[in-house]
């Protein structure tokens, strides 16, 4: 059963992005297309199934091409579980149990988001000893909702507030959401001692700011700042997204004393789903340092308990079920480091955990997590914790293919303690170069200062005297998704969504910064392969 894509790209987004449920603006709109169906979606947390929509009824025909689509609010740090049920309308009855059962087929967003071409096809079922012939499923995102905008505002002879000098202004801006309330987006820095401040420019994504919604009113109040805290009310200005990309214009003048949008250049940080045609190579690296404990002992964060997943393999799995939807072929190289390994019991800090050097790729989440299982049987836990050589081996992958047609992720899952902190900040200043980015999971109780550091989301990791070029490692600590035993994970979901938030914005940055445009084509299905195979 075939369906046709629309393409809205360059249309804007008439759905608003706001998630009222779980707070979230979403990183992008897709539409889905599927054929005589009923679509249910799945909530997170309580796992109920509810339906999302239906299809129009096509009579008499066993390929129906239907006109009516889907438009789901798409989250790439999340796993969106979709239902598909098909049936045979027999009546105009709105009770499905009146209708004839087709079949069914189960995916998640992701999986058809990342599919080549974004066309997945999955078999149905759901009718016992009977084949129910299969589902096309395509999507493609509606425009806008990855757009970016540069602004700069000054003002001129603001009221003074301070007794003995001059105020110390700054702005807040609010987005309007749907029942009449504010959100704040977005405050600038205090420029001190003035009446005619110019503020820095600063770049906001417009969903952020409007909610793709061009017309929707921005709220913009100046302050003077104090430094108890109780900032002094200057005034304040409504404006529109729409209105602010006049630029600087006579149309925007705004009244507090006087409020000039002194600039504004709107560009398009491009659209993510286009961008997400671009393979995404997958790579896993896992601690084996002495520090994490015996495997053999309960207290171990290896210990492999019969009856729960350890931190490493739980963190691995909430993160990976995710990401894994955006690698074609699902084979995925992990890797281990900081442990002695057979027959020599020599000390290596990049070794593949299905012992095949020639070829450490796993299939899928449960292919790695059954290598992690095997590895720990056999390699002696030892030490340093050095992060650069595993850095380095997927940046030497990354320096490879510098033209957006792929992108490489690292997740990192480490107790903590790091050894090479110099080499490990010179590998990240080199790797921000690169179309890659690095997760770094941290499980346990240790103390992650040296973590935060590498996270460089206060201040920007740096080596030799040179900044990183953008910010590409994202880091978490495990235990803030653990109940008070330390012995479940509160939400498997949240971890996820945590550890993922910062992939789509850096593989845009790297996009951006070496001027790659979306394809919007999409590539040519290749067969299932490797493009690059690991040596160690």
């Amino acid at each position: 059963m075939e369906g046709d894509v629309m393409d809205k790209l360059g249309d804007m987004a008439s759905v608003y992005d706001f998630d009222p449920i779980t707070g979230n603006i979403p990183a992008t709109k897709v539409e889905i297309t599927v054929s005589l169906c009923v679509l249910y979606t799945q909530g997170v947390e309580t796992k109920q199934w509810r339906e999302f929509g239906r299809t129009e009824v096509i009579d008499n025909t066993l390929n129906p091409d239907f006109v009516r689509k889907y438009i789901l609010d798409y989250f790439f740090e999340e796993k969106q579980n979709l239902r598909f049920d098909l049936y045979d309308v027999d009546s105009k009855s709105p009770d499905l149990s009146k209708h004839d059962f087709l079949g069914q087929a189960f995916c998640t967003l992701g999986e058809i988001v990342g599919s080549p071409a974004s066309r997945l096809e999955k078999p149905l079922g759901g009718i016992a000893g009977k084949k129910c012939g299969s589902i096309i499923l395509s999507a493609e995102e509606l425009g806008n909702c990855r757009d970016s905008a540069t602004m700069q505002f000054c003002a001129n002879k603001l009221d003074k507030k301070d007794f003995f000098g001059k105020s110390d202004p700054f702005m807040v801006f609010y987005r309007s959401n749907e029942d009449g309330t504010f959100t704040i987006c977005h405050k600038t820095e205090v420029v001190k001692n003035t009446l005619n401040p110019v503020w820095q420019s600063f770049t906001i994504a417009v969903r952020a700011l409007c909610n793709g919604d061009f017309d929707r009113t921005i709220k913009i109040e100046v302050y003077d700042w104090d430094r108890d805290g109780s900032h002094d009310f200057i005034g304040e200005f409504t404006t529109s997204y729409r209105e602010l990309a006049r630029g600087q214009s006579q149309f925007n003048v705004y009244e507090v004393s006087v409020v000039t949008c002194t600039s504004l250049v709107d560009f398009s940080l491009s659209l993510l789903y286009p961008y997400f045609r671009t393979q995404i190579n997958f790579t896993v690296a896992i601690d084996f340092t002495a520090s994490n404990g015996n495997p053999s002992q309960s207290t171990s964060l290896h210990y492999m308990n019969p009856y729960q997943m350890n931190a490493y393999a739980m963190a691995l799995k909430a993160v990976g079920e995710i990401i894994q939807d955006y690698d074609s072929d699902k084979m995925f190289p992990a890797l281990g480091f900081g442990a002695k390994l057979p027959p020599d019991g020599r000390v290596s800090h990049e070794f593949p955990l299905n012992g095949d050097i020639e070829n450490p790729y796993c299939n899928g989440i449960d292919g790695i997590l059954e290598a992690y299982h095997e590895s720990l049987k056999s390699v002696q836990l030892y030490g340093p914790t050095n992060f650069a050589p595993i850095v380095n081996h997927v940046a030497s992958y990354a320096a490879a293919v510098q033209d957006g047609s792929q992108y490489f992720v690292l997740l990192i899952i480490t107790d903590g303690v790091i050894s090479d902190m110099a080499q490990t900040k010179e590998a990240i200043v080199n790797g921000a170069k690169l179309p890659m980015s690095i997760i770094i999971v941290g499980v346990g109780q240790a103390e992650f200062d040296a973590m935060v550091e590498l996270d460089g989301d206060d201040i920007r990791v740096s080596s030799r005297g040179k900044l990183a070029e953008r910010d590409i490692v994202q880091f978490v600590p495990f235990r803030d998704y653990m109940d008070r035993t330390g012995n479940h994970v509160l939400s498997m979901a949240r971890l996820a969504k945590d550890v993922l938030a910062e992939i789509p914005d850096q593989l845009i940055s790297y996009m951006k910064s070496r001027g790659v445009k979306p394809n919007p084509t999409p590539p040519a299905h290749t067969p299932p392969g490797h493009t690059h195979h690991t040596q160690i």
